[in-house]
């Protein structure tokens, strides 16, 4: 089933933002208003998404190919450019008497981290499924270091544990190891030895080999019977406009959507606006020739989330 969203004019409670979320991907362009799926396709960005090494410097049709790999990059660029390749599930995590981390293992399958660039600095995400988690990181070597995180403010109710738990995990320095095989794997060893490891699934940036489009999409906590198929459900989503400095400036109408976001899981308790990127499909690829859309859209992360009452 498809969800469709509605934002209305009823008060809500506004949950925090996360400045820096929307500082490194603004300056988008004037809203066109559209009143239809096409028109929010068509809505001007300007391509701030985040940039992998490989893009850049290798210059290979194919960004998984590693006898294209430019032997010019440091040992510290080619992992960061192995990390954006993919969104990293967690698979296991275990104690240093190898004791799994219930509050973790309990909720694997949504927790997540993911690697970028924004404005020429290494950021990482991670997230329980609730609040977005975002930072720096320096690499030297496999010593991944972070500090200082920021997050959303929302309160999580029965993931709070977790949530607590996976970012004292991530602080300060630990020790990776990727595989980048078939199914590539991360395996994290933290400062007060406890693995986390990851499972990678490829980003659309390297499923496409191509940068995508930033977009700021306001979507409704209620869905709405598709105007084609009555049977199933359909977003309801607008376009949402902010200017360098991070404060919106302006908002577009509200359409139906009916294509797929991936990574996204509709919450129907709550209004929100997603940061998206959208990667231009070539119609030579198999999921354009199939489907018929023009773009793929893949949640970057949620900036602002409002109880819907």
């Amino acid at each position: 089933m498809k969800p469709t969203f509605k934002i209305s004019s009823r008060p809500t409670l506004k949950l925090a933002l996360l400045p820096s979320l929307l500082a490194v991907s603004l300056a988008l362009s004037a809203c066109q208003d559209p009143s239809s799926p096409t028109d929010i396709e068509g809505q001007d960005t300007v391509d701030t998404t985040s940039e992998t090494v490989n893009s850049a410097a290798t210059g290979s049709a194919n960004p998984m190919d590693a006898t294209t790999a430019d032997t010019s990059m440091t040992v510290e660029q080619q992992m960061i450019e192995n990390l954006s390749r993919y969104r990293w599930t967690l698979a296991t995590a275990t104690d240093n008497s190898t004791q799994p981390l219930t509050p973790l293992m309990t909720i694997k399958d949504q927790v997540t981290l993911s690697f970028s660039q924004y404005q020429g600095q290494n950021t990482v995400s991670y997230s329980v499924g609730c609040n977005t988690m975002s930072a720096t990181y320096q690499l030297q070597g496999t010593t991944l270091t972070i500090e200082d995180s920021m997050s959303t403010k929302m309160s999580c109710a029965d993931l709070n544990s977790a949530e607590n738990s996976l970012n004292e995990l991530m602080q300060g320095d630990s020790q990776l190891n990727l595989v980048d095989d078939e199914t590539p794997m991360l395996n994290q060893l933290t400062s007060n030895s406890v693995t986390l490891v990851w499972k990678g699934k490829m980003t659309a940036q390297a499923k496409y080999n191509t940068k995508g489009e930033t977009i700021f999409w306001a979507v409704n906590a209620e869905t709405n019977p598709c105007s084609d198929n009555s049977a199933q459900q359909c977003l309801q989503v607008k376009p949402v406009i902010y200017n360098d400095q991070g404060v919106k400036t302006s908002e577009g109408k509200w359409t139906e959507f009916t294509g797929n976001i991936d990574g996204y899981q509709h919450d129907d308790k709550h209004d929100e606006v997603l940061r998206l990127q959208r990667y231009k499909l070539d119609s030579s690829v198999t999921q354009a020739e199939t489907t018929g859309e023009e773009y793929a859209y893949v949640l970057d992360t949620v900036i602002e989330r409002t109880v819907a009452k």
